[in-house]
């Protein structure tokens, strides 16, 4: 007789994590889940994901990860019908990293009737992103409550990539006095420097090398900081403004200083710790990235 893998709390064998698409899948799957952790996610999963999933396995019982492409937080100019998707090999991965619950809901499953009632993301949600994507941060906060009131997970776990994004969730899980933990992970960085992301899939060759100077500009940014917040923004927008004649160029939307808990522009005298932060397109696609820096006195001497 052939013995059955034993089932963990969320139902799963060993062969992998259950899929689940709907909400009554979802209870039935965390029953006597244990502590769960989330990594809500768009799908296309890659390096970076990963990290997120083991930092949830480190401290979960059970491990969820969404996947879902989420409309309410894209624009009508924007990817939302080119934005990657592979739930086959989504799983896949998610298996490989030991998770249990893949949530892959349809669109009509978590908007079943046209959104009224959304997440406002106040004035931090109009800065930077906000303002290059008005909206964009409302559909965010909107469908994260969904997640954490359909998932309950005991923490989440997001990437510091998207600094503005997860500044904006912690303000969100504070504000509404919701009981989840949230959790940081730092960006995760392929060997050439590029931050982990979905859409580096659509850059070729030549776009990949134009897109190095994102992060070129932030190192270069860090290595300002002693000399005060002029010289990062400087140092940052020196590597800019050459990469902007590249071939093919990098068309700089924002680079900003700013105060990590408001996302307002850090002023000349701001001292401690600061985000810097840039998004721009290399051909037609977009990409973000930042980095924290400690800002000090300038040496007098």
């Amino acid at each position: 007789m052939t013995e059955t893998a034993p089932s963990g709390p969320s139902g799963r064998t060993a062969g992998g994590p259950v899929v689940v698409r709907t909400p009554a899948e979802l209870r039935r799957a965390l029953a006597g889940a244990g502590r769960v952790g989330l990594v809500p996610t768009m799908g296309a999963l890659h390096g970076g994901h990963r990290s997120l999933m083991r930092l949830a396995r480190e401290q979960a019982d059970s491990v969820v990860v969404s996947v879902f492409v989420n409309p309410l937080q894209f624009g009508p100019n924007e990817d939302l019908d080119r934005y990657p998707r592979d739930l086959p090999g989504d799983t896949a991965l998610c298996g490989e990293e030991d998770v249990d619950v893949v949530f892959a809901p349809e669109a009509a499953t978590m908007y079943p009737l046209p959104q009224m009632v959304t997440v406002d993301a106040g004035a931090m949600g109009e800065r930077l992103e906000g303002a290059s994507r008005p909206g964009h941060f409302t559909g965010v906060l909107t469908v994260v409550t969904k997640l954490f009131n359909l998932v309950r997970p005991d923490f989440a776990v997001f990437g510091a990539k998207d600094a503005q994004q997860i500044a904006l969730v912690r303000r969100l899980v504070a504000d509404l006095n919701l009981p989840v933990e949230i959790v940081g992970a730092p960006t995760l960085r392929d060997p050439d420097g590029l931050a982990s992301s979905s859409r580096n899939v659509f850059l070729d060759t030549a776009q990949r090398t134009s897109a190095l100077a994102l992060s070129r500009a932030l190192r270069a940014g860090a290595e300002a900081a002693p000399a005060g917040a002029e010289a990062v923004r400087e140092a940052a927008r020196a590597v800019l403004d050459e990469a902007a004649g590249a071939t093919p160029p990098v068309e700089l939307d924002y680079l900003a200083l700013v105060d990590p808990a408001t996302f307002a522009d850090a002023p000349a005298d701001h001292r401690g710790e600061a985000v810097l932060a840039v998004a721009a397109r290399v051909g037609t696609t977009r990409l973000i990235d930042n980095v924290s820096v400690t800002l000090a006195e300038r040496d007098p001497r």
